[in-house]
């Protein structure tokens, strides 16, 4: 059968009419290139660029002439009127076993129809199904890395005394792994102890266990073999993956499962399914070392809200016929109303775009490019097709308007999907670019030839800005001071060369304060005040450090980080070690009494101790009978409690060390006291002026005081009485008296005090 191709007046018919002949007759340009390879009419080298020489003249034949880029003023006089610009996109690669999931995505399991690269329809997931069959000579079906595993442990061993659960737990599955990083927790269940988590498969010298098998016969010997003899543990894979996609998942369901008890390699804890991906994304990324087949790709071709879906439809079924001529491809156009899958999933997003999956290796072995210069000529093919079915385009490059550099999908993650999607850096630096972007921060690069780019976008743009009125001038003149503000930042930047130098210096400096901080031999108990103190400072060395620090000394302040927190826990235990200590020894009465005897002697604490403990008994009766009926016993209390107060506080003045250590901490006991010490001090006022100066009224004996009565006779003699004792200090007929007088005086001070 002969097709001709002119009857057909598109150029991408052309091309698929030409495509469905070569798959009719069975021959395609390479089959021609083996013949005369055969015959030894010509090289290898030679069939490769006629190759590639008929694939550029395909895409020129399209475009008119690949090789005459459209002019800038072009471009940018476009913008400034309203065009939109070209975005394509690389969402995704992909293997062989992905193809059908991919297809699945984006024909929404088979309800959105696509078509392929000879125009015919798809829809249904018999036709999903049937894609992996017609594709399956153009996989390499590569298999992907085992970068992941779950794991379990079962060990019937018990720890030893005084080691901790988790850190016994950590013991077994180093002795399993080695030096792999890896996360755990261990549950109590009937007879044993199990201990699951997740693991990096590649250790750090390379070696990659396979989590089959095999790989659990290498890890039992291991946990066997002499030095750890780990005979009570039985080790078992359950599962592996690969990337970090999802190694985060596996962590954080470990995560929700044991909340809280979950900890890594290094004795940090996993709080929460946010640190669960800090985890993977951030430390463990570098360790994988993950490789995916591509034997696919996914691309995203958009446009703006409002633009008719029928002509991007069109525009994007010409640049895929173009571009990928001797590849197969499938796509579909993704419209907000026409779309089954709801926002909420992620569908009905408000601009229309188109789907599309490319097979890496053409039918003659060529594999697609991925070059930056690749997507800047992809973005130029769909604008230009675009502008053919009636749609305002232009290609665009981040440098024509200052542009910030985008972020990967690696560096965010989705947080919401009402309207556009919204993200959070997975990192504080890629959440810094995601909000740049975010903002589009007028942003230059650095290299010298776009420097030059730059230079020659900012006179298209200031010639426009002269050359054209109303709006135009308006969108050619913000142009223009977003890259003049670009420009002095960078000058800026320039003007500061030892800025990196002096970032280092400064975490430097951070560090060594963070050191001086976390020295062993200041290891000193602390009070609670003292602690929250220090905590505090190393928080904010911390801080600090992290703040200044360089992205490339990362790993290394995280252990250093580690660090100094473990000692901080370190610190806190002893503190509560010491405050427990000091609890029991307040509360310990035995203790007390010897330290007192053995401050002031026993007879002093005796003395001290009998007065003190009437004073207790009546302030409890006095704490209890605080109700209407129990009010005039009350008054009777509080006089009972007076009285004793009175003898305490004439036994503390009178000499009584202990009494006045007490009334260091007893405000009443303080107040009697004084009241005591100013009643003798008006009683030896009226002796000296009376002129009795041969028989004061009291003389003291090592703080013993005796007392001379006025008619002669000795009631007591120096150092007779026992110590501290008063109330054998006055004769019987003037006792009582006296101690009204002192709790009328210590009434009155309580009173002034009150006041």
């Amino acid at each position: 059968m002969e097709i001709f191709l002119g009857a057909f007046t598109d150029d991408w018919e052309q091309r698929r009419a030409a495509y469905l002949h070569e798959r009719l007759i069975g021959k395609s340009p390479a089959d021609d290139d083996e013949e005369r390879r055969r015959r030894g009419a010509t090289t290898a080298g030679a069939s490769a660029s006629r190759a590639r020489a008929t694939r550029i003249a395909g895409r020129a034949s399209f475009r008119g002439d690949a090789s005459v880029a459209r002019p800038m003023a072009n471009r940018f006089a476009g913008l400034a009127s309203g065009s939109q610009p070209a975005v394509v996109k690389m969402a995704s690669f992909g293997g062989g076993g992905r193809l059908g999931a991919m297809a699945a995505y984006i024909s929404r399991n088979g309800e959105v129809a696509m078509e392929n690269q000879a125009g015919e329809g798809l829809r249904g997931r018999e036709a999903i199904a049937e894609l992996s069959g017609d594709w399956a000579h153009l996989m390499g079906n590569r298999a992907e890395s085992r970068d992941i595993g779950t794991f379990h442990i079962d060990v019937t061993g018990e720890p030893a005394e005084g080691v901790a659960l988790n850190a016994w737990a950590r013991d077994v599955a180093k002795s399993a792994f080695g030096d792999r990083s890896f996360v755990f927790a261990v549950e109590e269940r009937e007879g044993h102890r199990r201990i699951e988590g997740v693991v990096v498969l590649r250790d750090r010298s390379g070696e990659r266990l396979t989590a089959d098998e095999k790989a659990e016969e290498i890890v039992r010997s291991r946990m066997s073999g002499e030095g750890t003899g780990r005979a009570d543990a039985e080790f078992h894979f359950s599962g592996y993956g690969n990337g970090v996609e999802y190694g985060t998942a596996r962590v954080r369901k470990l995560v929700e499962r044991h909340q809280g008890s979950v900890e890594t390699d290094r004795g940090e804890t996993v709080a929460d399914t946010k640190s669960a991906g800090d985890l993977v994304q951030l430390q463990w990324r570098g360790e994988l070392h993950s490789r995916k087949p591509r034997d696919v790709m996914h691309l995203v071709m958009s446009a703006r809200a409002g633009t008719d879906a029928e002509a991007f439809r069109a525009a994007a079924r010409d640049f895929l016929a173009s571009e990928f001529a001797h590849h197969r491809y499938v796509f579909s156009i993704h419209d907000p109303t026409q779309d089954p899958k709801g926002e909420r999933e992620g569908g009905k997003r408000p601009h229309v775009h188109v789907h599309a999956i490319v097979a890496m290796r053409s039918e003659d072995g060529e594999r697609v490019e991925t070059s930056i210069a690749a997507f800047r000529r992809w973005r130029e093919g769909l604008a230009e097709s675009a502008r053919t079915h009636g749609i305002r385009m232009e290609m665009t490059d981040r440098r024509d308007q200052a542009n910030a550099p985008a972020f990967t999908r690696n560096q965010v993650r989705p947080v919401s999907r009402d309207g556009r999607t919204e993200h959070e850096g997975t990192s504080p630096s890629a959440q810094e670019r995601y909000g740049r972007k975010r903002r589009e921060t007028p942003t230059v690069s650095h290299t010298s030839r776009s420097k030059n780019y730059a230079e020659t976008v900012r006179t298209e743009w200031s010639n426009l800005e002269q050359l054209s009125v109303n709006n135009v001038r308006d969108f050619a003149r913000a142009n223009v001071y977003r890259l003049e503000t670009a420009a002095n930042h960078q000058a800026s930047d320039f003007a500061h060369p030892r800025k990196a130098a002096d970032s280092h210096s400064q975490f430097r400096t951070e560090l060594v304060k963070l050191s001086a901080l976390t020295e062993v031999d200041t290891m000193s108990a602390m009070t609670r005040s003292e602690f929250e103190a220090y905590e505090k400072r190393v928080e904010t060395a911390l801080f600090r450090a992290e703040r200044i620090m360089p992205e490339e000394q990362r790993e290394n302040f995280e252990e250093i980080a580690a660090a100094a927190r473990e000692h901080v826990g370190v610190r806190r235990e002893i503190m509560e070690q010491a405050e427990l200590a000091s609890d029991r020894d307040e509360t310990d009465p035995n203790r007390q009494w010897d330290e007192a005897v053995a401050r002031h002697g026993l007879r002093v604490v005796e003395a001290a101790n009998e007065i003190m403990i009437e004073i207790e008994y009546y302030r409890e009766r006095i704490e209890q009978a605080d109700d209407e009926e129990s009010r005039a016993d009350n008054v009777s209390l509080r006089a009972s409690l007076n009285l004793e107060l009175a003898r305490a506080g004439e036994l503390g003045a009178a000499g009584n060390a202990y009494v006045r250590e007490i009334a260091e901490v007893d405000e009443e006991l303080r107040i009697a006291v004084d009241a005591a010490e100013r009643s003798r001090d008006r009683s030896k006022s009226k002796f000296d002026g009376a002129g009795d100066r041969s028989s004061p009224p009291q003389s003291f004996d090592d703080g013993r005081p005796t007392r001379q009565i006025e008619d002669g006779q000795n009631i007591e003699k120096a150092g007779v009485r026992e110590a501290g004792d008063t109330t054998r200090s006055d004769p019987a007929k003037q006792h009582v008296p006296r101690l009204e007088q002192l709790e009328r005086d210590a009434e009155r001070d309580r009173d002034e005090h009150e006041r």
